[in-house]
């Protein structure tokens, strides 16, 4: 998607470690119109696909897949990272490793909103080794739940988490492809 790749062009800031911080528009401070125009987007790739909710994990892909809902006109389904209070009764889990954190989440979704009668459309913001939508398609297969395909903002495609994905045969629709980065420069596939 141009429009994605000219921002991250403009304001995307890679470091050391392959890091691309894009958080003054993606997953800090969030550009709202270009998370539509990214809905839009998967919604048209999407379609036809009976998706009927869509699976995330928290935090930086629930703004992306709230918007990208909106144009589905379906709920949005959060895997949280703990455990809290206001979550009773039984629950899917998975650990998922994280990159960004540097550690392991336990990462649930309670079982009163994801079950065999669902087709699901994860959404992420970024794709790089593959765990959080690992672990996003492990709690849709102890849900029973079908999975149309996923929907990455931007996926990291000289790392090896697009290819796995892809490899179990799941959809994987990046709407920003990175082929190489480094200070200074940024090459899109």
């Amino acid at each position: 998607m141009r429009e994605l790749e000219e921002r991250i062009r403009r304001d995307g800031i890679v470091e050391d470690g392959d890091v691309l911080k894009v958080d003054s528009f993606l997953n800090h401070q969030m550009d709202v119109e270009l998370f539509a125009a990214m809905g839009r987007e998967w919604a048209r790739l999407f379609a036809g696909e009976g998706v009927n909710k869509i699976l995330t994990i928290e935090a930086s892909g629930i703004g992306i897949a709230c918007i990208a809902a909106q144009q589905f006109g379906v709920p949005v389904v959060f895997a949280k990272k703990s455990r809290t209070k206001n979550i009773a009764g039984d629950v899917y889990h998975v650990e998922i490793p994280s990159f960004t954190h540097g550690g392991v989440s336990d990462v649930i979704v309670s079982k009163r909103f994801l079950g065999p009668g669902d087709r699901l459309l994860l959404i992420d913001d970024f794709l790089a080794n593959g765990a959080a939508l690992e672990g996003l398609l492990a709690l849709a297969e102890q849900a029973g739940a079908s999975v149309a395909g996923a929907g990455v903002a931007v996926e990291k495609a000289f790392q090896p988490g697009g290819a796995r994905i892809r490899a179990r045969g799941v959809r994987v629709e990046s709407l920003a492809r990175i082929q190489s980065m480094g200070p200074g420069h940024i090459e899109f596939c």
